[in-house]
């Protein structure tokens, strides 16, 4: 029997159903949803739990004319679906496929491009703002989460839109968890909203919007209604909607922070999908964090702090073990920092765990509050390089770059688990300045990581080795492709580790023995390991020839990391042909 999802390919389709087969259709897009993620992954929860507000939203305002901005992103697979992607829909995520993400080159009915969270007000405010100037009659809808909204620049919109007579209409979405559960005051805040204890004033109407809510998110007429009221109004004004993340799939209700990105799983029964085997390395978070632990235990001066990602980073077994020590800071990368510079001043060892793309909102408080007082924050960059299906808005590829020309800041990529605990154990035994610390996403290599410390001795590369004619300095897991072809051509093979300071005495041994040098590095060209490699040569007065292997002057969009790396030439291939060539 046809349903009513193969007859909408726009809002305009939508538009021509009748108010009471909408449930259906809600019912029929969830199903679409868990049947296509099942197989192919993707985020999970985040959309199951907007279905109907995705719905009431295009059924009621006019998009794309009407600007509606999803915050993050995580939420719009529904969305994508209703406007015009759903045939596509299957290549969500895939090279040359649908962005998992909100993009604007992609369709008129994404008006503004997500992935990180927090800048959906900012970005509809600017809108609503620029009809005013332009003399048009636009609606501007804005939907973001309870995790999203607590984040400084959410209020710094927030703030300033509460001053305007701007029509934009903020939607709270507000089901009490991001990619792990809400912290912070203002959700024990909305979680007395919700009960009706909170105190008589309201946050939202103190800031000069228009409140209106806690209402079922989940009531499609009762959306509408109220939607279709909203659409009447004036001004700045907040919607409450109370949602459940996961809605619609059991498992995804009852473990809402693994279905937020499960993977693989049962489209019927929501089992994910396990592989039996032969053992694997494990992810370097987990070397993280099981390291940091057992550092915690013997040092009681070290503390972790992520900003809202402990699962991610997998912070979370010292927020188990020592969670009078461990501080999950909300969505809130600029705090996270500059926290943790408080609390280097007072003598502790930090820990400051951030995906490598996130630490891009905090990058003047490295500046300011970290570097330039010299303080030994060490950043544990998550996630560095490229990351795969996530594309463009979260590759950590600009780490090195953005991070190399800060003064008093030392950079180190482990090759492997062991070196990652290595310079763990190594940070907290006392530094002078900060240390950025930049691990990939994904499994190491070595099976028995969990090895006795070893100290490292700062801004030293290794000898992996010695050959002749052509030098690989290489800086992170990445290098670990160069082994193979070091025996095979008899290359020498430099694992440089520091991309700042970097290991002047063992590069003027290199450039002395070596006709030609080659850097590869997980990261951007620009400003970069390599670049830093050709600055040094320079101030040396050094003639060699210097290739660097590194991603080019573009975003790279979203696939596998290994379809990725083979645009970006960054594979065993591609080191080969250059070797072959000399």
């Amino acid at each position: 029997m046809k349903k009513l999802l193969d007859n909408i390919d726009s809002p305009e389709d939508l538009k021509q159903l009748s108010q009471g087969s909408l449930i259906d259709l809600a019912k029929e897009l969830r199903e679409f949803i868990i049947n296509i993620v099942a197989t192919k992954e993707g985020h999970l929860g985040a959309g199951l739990g907007v279905v109907e507000l995705t719905i009431a939203l295009h059924y009621v305002f006019n998009t794309p004319t009407d600007k509606l901005i999803w915050d993050v992103g995580h939420q719009a697979y529904g969305h994508k679906i209703l406007t015009g992607r759903k045939e596509i829909f299957k290549t969500n995520r895939q090279l040359g496929g649908i962005s998992g993400f909100p993009k604007r080159d992609e369709s008129s009915y994404d008006a503004f491009g997500t992935g990180h969270s927090s800048s959906s007000i900012s970005a509809i405010l600017g809108m609503a703002l620029a009809s005013q100037l332009k003399n048009e009659h636009h609606k501007h809808i804005a939907v973001i989460g309870d995790a999203s909204i607590a984040s400084g620049m959410a209020f710094e919109a927030l703030n300033h839109l509460g001053e305007t007579n701007a029509d934009v209409l903020v939607i709270l979405n507000d089901n009490a968890i991001g990619i792990d559960p809400s912290v912070g005051a203002l959700k024990k805040y909305l979680t007395n909203v919700k009960k009706g204890t909170a105190k008589e004033e309201n946050i939202f109407e103190c800031l000069n919007l228009s409140y209106s809510g806690p209402i079922d998110g989940h009531d499609l007429d009762h959306l509408i209604t109220e939607l279709q009221r909203q659409k009447e109004l004036k001004g700045p004004r907040l919607l409450h909607l109370i949602t459940t993340k996961g809605k619609g799939l059991q498992k995804a209700e009852e473990d809402q922070v693994t279905y937020h990105a499960p993977g693989k799983f049962n489209s019927k029964t929501g089992e994910k999908i396990t592989y039996s085997g032969e053992n694997h390395p494990p992810k370097f978070q987990d070397v993280f964090g099981h390291t940091i632990v057992e550092l915690a235990q013997s040092n009681k001066k070290i503390v972790g702090i992520t900003p809202a990602m402990p699962t991610g980073s997998s912070l979370k077994f010292m927020m188990q073990k020592f969670p009078n020590r461990a501080f999950d800071v909300g969505i809130a990368e600029q705090h996270a920092v500059t926290l943790a510079a408080g609390m280097a001043a007072e003598g502790l060892y930090t820990y400051c765990n951030v995906y490598s793309t996130f630490l891009q909102r905090g990058y003047d408080q490295i500046i300011h509050d970290v570097a330039l007082q010299k303080l030994p924050v060490i950043f544990c960059l998550d996630r560095a390089g490229l990351v795969g299906q996530d594309g463009p808005t979260h590759h950590g590829v600009y780490d090195i770059a953005y991070l190399r020309c800060i003064p008093n800041i030392t950079i180190f990529s482990p090759r492997n688990e062991v070196e990652l605990r290595n310079i763990m154990y190594t940070a907290q035994l006392g530094l002078n300045n900060p240390i950025a610390i930049r691990y990939p996403r994904g499994r190491g290599s070595i099976l028995n990581w969990q090895q006795p410390f070893s100290k490292i001795e700062l801004g030293t590369g290794v000898t992996l080795r010695e050959g002749k004619k052509i030098a690989f300095l290489t800086i992170g897991p990445i290098g670990n492709i160069v082994i193979e072809l070091a025996e095979k051509y008899n290359l020498g093979h430099y694992d440089m580790r520091f991309a700042k300071p970097l290991d002047s005495e063992l590069l003027l041994q290199i450039f002395d023995k070596y006709d030609y040098i080659a850097t590869l590095e997980d990261g951007c060209k620009i400003g970069g390991f390599g670049a830093s490699i050709v600055n040094f040569a320079n101030e040396m007065n050094q003639t060699k020839n210097i290739t660097v292997f590194a991603i080019e002057d573009s975003f790279i969009e979203h696939g596998t990391i290994k379809e990725l790396h083979e645009i970006c030439g960054l594979t065993k291939q591609n080191l080969e042909e250059y070797i072959e060539t000399i």
